[in-house]
Formats: structure tokens, sequence, C-alpha cells
């Protein structure tokens, strides 16, 4: 016998306000549920895994490179019945996450070996902003941005012209490394914050905890500890499509509900 659900009842068991439970039906993130003789929705467990999917999928927020709507596809496809389709875009989901961790370790190596005394730049060039955007192969409006979020101190020449030296450079090829890994400014500050004070001081703690002060945090704030979370969520979202798919090759119609003589009209409606 299937177990059934009142939107009510799939709210509390999901740990969600019942017009949020609404609100994934009309975003098609779960199977349109049936609906008894007088319009009342009526939810099974394959739904119940659905939303689970669908929370996993959308617990972390990683936005780099198209991986929400990685993660929106996958919740889609599992609604509308395509579970080989929600299995196979999960799978290219965790190794799209494995690049983005790889990607952020590396540009944390890179900074240590700079910070370590691994000069890239050996001459005492000065170079004008242009100049030093030209170098980097970034934008002069990139390079003010950085300099706006006290990314670099500001030095001037005698003829109050914002100049760059090696030792900037060095400080700005960490900073790009750091941004093209997808961190966040406020966590690259905190970084270089923490260093100039405790030079000694670990570049990957630094910048994967964010302050107890911090007042608003994005998953690009603890970047590896986001993906990494990412990564076992999408592991379970593995485990329960399949489950899913075993349900439905038991029984074709385990997400659906036909009959409503089992039920008696809640006292409160739920349309």
């Amino acid at each position: 016998m299937i177990n059934t659900y009142s939107t009510s009842d799939m709210a509390k068991l999901i740990g969600i306000h019942p017009n949020t439970v609404r609100l994934y039906e009309d975003l098609g993130l779960i199977t349109r549920p049936e609906r008894k003789a007088n319009g009342y929705r009526v939810f099974t467990d394959h739904h119940l895994t659905q939303f689970r999917i669908a929370r996993l999928a959308f617990q972390v927020e990683v936005l780099q490179n198209g991986l929400r709507k990685q993660a929106a596809a996958i919740v889609k496809s599992c609604a509308s019945g395509d579970i080989d389709k929600a299995l196979l875009l999960t799978d290219i989901y965790l190794r799209q996450i494995s690049e983005e961790k790889l990607n952020g370790e590396t540009a944390i190596q890179i900074a240590d070996q700079i910070l370590s005394g691994h000069t890239l730049i050996s001459d005492n060039r000065l170079l004008t902003r242009t100049q030093a955007a030209l170098y980097l192969h970034i934008t002069v409006d990139t390079l003010r941005n950085w300099e706006r979020n006290g990314l670099l101190e500001e030095a001037k020449n005698q003829n109050g012209r914002r100049i760059y030296t090696a030792r900037d450079l060095e400080r700005l090829i960490i900073i790009k490394s750091l941004r093209c890994a997808n961190y966040s400014l406020s966590a690259i500050l905190r970084m270089l914050s923490a260093l100039s004070l405790n030079p000694e001081a670990s570049i990957r703690d630094a910048i994967d905890t964010p302050r107890p002060d911090d007042d608003i945090l994005t998953a690009c704030d603890h970047l590896l500890t986001s993906l990494e979370q990412a990564r076992e969520n999408a592991e379970q979202i593995i485990i329960l499509l399949s489950e899913l798919k075993k349900s439905e090759s038991v029984d074709p119609r385990a997400g659906t509900y036909r009959s409503t003589d089992d039920f008696s009209a809640p006292c409160q409606p739920d349309k």
C-alpha cells in the first residue's frame, strides 16, 4: 500500500512551510501530485524523496560556473520522471565540483609559494595602473575594484600617480589566482589581513574560515568547505535517485495515487 501525505504532513516531514511545498510544485521541482475529489493534494513517498533531493541540491549556494543551474537541472529531471538523466547530470555535477575544488586548492598553493619567497618577479619595475592591468590580463576597472575593497595598499610616485611595484604585482597575482578560483573578495581580504598579522598563519584556514563578526556570508566566503558539502550532498542525491529508480522498476505507479476512498477530507484546506 502506498503511503500518502497531505500538504501539511509533507511540510512537517521536510521542515518547511506548507506554502513552500506548493512553491516547489509550481517551480517544477517535484512531480505534480494527484488530487482528491475535493481538490486536496495527495503526496506519496515518491514526492517525499523528491523533496529531499531538492533540499540537498539547493542547501549549498555554490553559484560559480553554472553549478547552481546544474543542481536545478538535476532536480527538475527527477521531477519530470527522467531518473536516468538526473543520475547522469549528478555525475557531471560531481566531476565539476571536483574541478572547482582542485582550482581552489591550486590557487592556495600559488599564494603559498609567492608568500613563502618564491619570487615570480625579480626586477624592480614600476608600472602604471594601465600597464599593471595589461601585465595581469585584467581590466583597469577590475584593478580599481580590488583597490576599493582594500586588497592592495595605495602607493603613488612623486607626481601623485598610482604606481605598482614588483611586490604589488606579486600580491595582485595572488588575488587574481584566488578570484579565478571563485574565492570572494572578503575571503581574500580576510586571508591577506590574517597573514599581515601572522605570516605563519595557514592560508587555507584563513581563507576558508569566516570571522564570527562577518554579517553576511556566501558560499564563496568559505569556498572549499561549501564545495565539500556540495559533494557530500550530491553523493546522497545519487543514493536517493537510485532508490527512486528501484521503486519505479518494482512499481511504475510508485509516485502516483489513484483512489480517493482511503482518505477523509482534511479539516483545513491545503489546496
